[in-house]
């Protein structure tokens, strides 16, 4: 069996959704993000990683696929009110990626360089 850690719901429905509805804000987002893919990754590269672990949390977990995220979750308050209301209990227990080809792992100056060609890096 493959490592697993426990993540709210509300982590894994803000990568299914890409609505975020974590209690932990941004920060859920990279935490599964980070633990799936066992790197730390950057801001701009949460969205392509969001995209390669969807399909596992999809597989693992249907019933939280099938939950349509509404509009208008434009408070704390809001969101934590929806994610009570689903009645789902508040944590999953989380997998790394099973399958390496998954995720393809791109060193972050090369992969901002691919996003805007023409953005000024200045590594420190």
């Amino acid at each position: 069996m493959s490592e697993s850690k426990e993540f709210h719901i509300g982590d894994i429905l803000s990568v299914l959704s890409g609505k975020l509805v974590s209690p932990s804000h941004i920060g859920g987002v990279y935490a599964i993000c980070d633990w799936m893919t066992d790197r730390a990754n950057m801001t701009h590269q949460l969205p392509r990683v969001s995209r390669e672990i969807a399909p596992q949390l999809r597989d693992d977990f249907p019933e939280l696929a099938a939950v349509e995220v509404p509009a208008g979750l434009n408070s704390e308050d809001k969101v934590l009110s929806f994610l009570a209301s689903l009645d789902m209990g508040e944590t999953r227990m989380v997998e790394r990626l099973r399958d390496p080809a998954d995720h393809t792992d791109i060193d972050p100056i090369a992969e901002i360089r691919m996003i805007n060609p023409n953005a000024k890096i200045i590594a420190i």
